[in-house]
């Protein structure tokens, strides 16, 4: 035994766990928050209060939150994943009778001071049930119909109901998460191929629906859908969006504007420019090296959680962080690939750095049982 290992073992339960604490994980998840704070503070012209004062007091609560998930035992986490799952899904359902309504869209309910957005817990909840169901299941039955069809049914619930909101892009990001970790646990690739058949039959039937009774999406996602294939057609309308967001990320060119310079959200010309685009103005700002920049965060925060969950030998602890690190990844990609115009607009936050209160907490809160599983891995 070495004179460090010596120490690390007689120190308090406590200061031991906050050694074992996976720290550049949680240096990387502060860094870009910052960038976010730096760049609220950018499109609200200089006014902390407005967005980035916020935004900052959350990151606090939800670091806070992060510590404290981490501090308490993975096997207390796999124990309680189905009640979680069960209390997203009851929020979900709790929306539809009692959910306030915003921009068309009826996704928050009212607890007393706090606005919460149950879709965004049933992104962390569903990684936390599958991956309790997978650590319980004999790996013999992973690929047997009958137990497929669990974590199908799981998977499929709350994303109807997402989808009733309307809430297209979380609905695919909740089937994109649940079926990342069915993949890892080692289901059969034929369900996949089937899965893919009746997607692109799905997608026909979509198209087919159009303009009928029995119409499969609504109104506003189709036009999404048309913008995204010609956003010339309707430059100041459906298109206005996603053309603006074009002229920004183009004219930041190889080093951006300048910090508070960005013309396309100073004059309010970007739309949602703190929310779903604020990549765009990154983009303007700072150029290609700041948006390059901020992806380099992001791949390193993947990095530091894949190698954690390479290392333990748990196997819900491995597929908890497969899962939320999946979940994680297909985040930012998907509002990077859509503000950029490679998919349509789903309406998808960039994670850490767009305006907003409930996504930051869970999130951190996600990563909170990233570290726990980090800090409890057998040794």
């Amino acid at each position: 035994m070495s004179f460090l290992e010596y120490n690390v073992k007689t120190v308090p339960t406590g200061a031991r766990k906050a050694l074992y604490l996976n720290w550049p994980l949680v240096l990387l998840l502060a860094a870009v928050a910052g960038v976010g704070f730096l760049m609220l503070y950018s499109v609200a012209g200089g006014r902390p209060e407005l967005w980035a004062e916020p935004q900052m007091k959350r990151f606090a609560v939800g670091m806070v939150a992060m510590l404290t998930i981490a501090f308490v035992p993975i096997w207390f986490w796999r124990n309680v994943s189905a009640l979680c799952y069960l209390v997203g899904l009851l929020l979900l359902v709790a929306v539809e009778f009692f959910g306030s309504i915003g921009m068309g869209a009826q996704r928050w309910i009212e607890l007393g001071p706090l606005r919460l957005q149950p879709s965004e817990l049933m992104k962390i909840a569903l990684v936390m049930v599958l991956a309790a169901y997978y650590d319980w299941l004999d790996i013999r039955k992973v690929s047997h119909p009958f137990w497929v069809a669990i974590p199908v049914g799981l998977i499929l619930l709350p994303t109807a109901l997402v989808l009733k909101q309307p809430d297209l892009g979380t609905a695919l990001l909740l089937m994109a998460g649940g079926g990342l970790v069915m993949f890892l646990a080692g289901v059969s690739l034929w369900y996949f191929g089937t899965v893919l058949a009746l997607a692109a039959a799905l997608v026909f039937a979509v198209f087919e629906s159009r303009g009928t009774d029995w119409q499969l999406i609504e109104d506003y996602q189709f036009r999404r859908i048309d913008t995204f294939l010609d956003p010339s057609s309707d430059p100041l309308g459906a298109g206005y969006n996603i053309t603006q967001a074009h002229i920004a990320l183009g004219s930041g060119g190889w080093a951006g504007k300048g910090f508070m310079q960005g013309t396309q959200s100073r004059l309010n010309f970007l739309p949602e420019k703190h929310t779903d685009f604020i990549f765009t103005t990154l983009a303007e700002e700072f150029g290609f090296v700041g948006a390059i920049s901020l992806l380099t965060l992001y791949v390193l925060i993947l990095v530091f959680s894949l190698l954690s969950a390479m290392a333990n030998a748990d196997r819900f602890s491995a597929l908890l962080i497969y899962g939320i690190s999946g979940t994680f990844f297909l985040f930012f990609t998907s509002n990077m690939a859509m503000v950029s115009g490679l998919i349509p607009v789903v309406g998808v936050p960039l994670p850490l750095v767009s305006y907003g209160g409930t996504a930051m907490i869970i999130l951190l809160a996600g990563f909170g049982l990233v570290q726990s599983a980090h800090v409890h891995r057998p040794r």
